[in-house]
């Protein structure tokens, strides 16, 4: 039996880029999801005037396009892609904003790590538009949905 190797470590056990010249260009695609919890006060103000700050939705909205053009810089080991599209959704429910971020290129690694900031970053800057209002926002089970593309395929989370 192998032993497990990890694949961002050198033969020395330090951290390293993956180099992935050798590997074929194919079409990719990664879908994440996050949830931040507010209060019934925040969703009233979303669903009316708005809150204090301005249109809380779409900067979230924004920020999470930004952030995975943006995720090399923000993760160390990432490669820089390019990226052809993003694509942040919303969904207000009676207490939770729910964020969904779906990546897509033609490169030669994926986009996990990509759509995954998307919503970290999505999230942030929604409690970054409402803390004025509810302290208590909270962001929570953020977790890739599935992948597409590449050497091992499709991957979808289990329901």
């Amino acid at each position: 039996m192998s032993e497990a190797r990890f694949t961002h470590l050198n033969d020395d056990g330090d951290a390293r880029m993956v180099d992935v010249s050798g590997k074929d260009i194919t079409v990719r695609s990664a879908t994440a999801r996050g949830r931040v919890t507010v209060s019934t006060e925040v969703v009233g103000m979303l669903r009316g005037a708005g809150v204090p700050k301005g249109d809380a939705l779409a900067v979230a909205r924004i920020a999470g396009i930004q952030a995975a053009k943006r995720t090399p810089d923000l993760i160390p080991l990432c490669h820089p892609l390019a990226i052809h599209g993003v694509d942040v959704g919303l969904e207000l429910g009676d207490d939770y904003l729910e964020i969904t971020a779906t990546v897509r290129t033609a490169d030669r690694t994926g986009v996990e790590m990509e759509a995954l900031t998307s919503v970290a970053v999505a999230a942030l800057a929604f409690i970054d538009m409402v803390k004025g209002v509810d302290r208590m926002a909270a962001i929570g089970g953020i977790e890739l949905l599935e992948k597409r593309g590449g050497r091992s395929g499709t991957w979808v989370r289990p329901s």
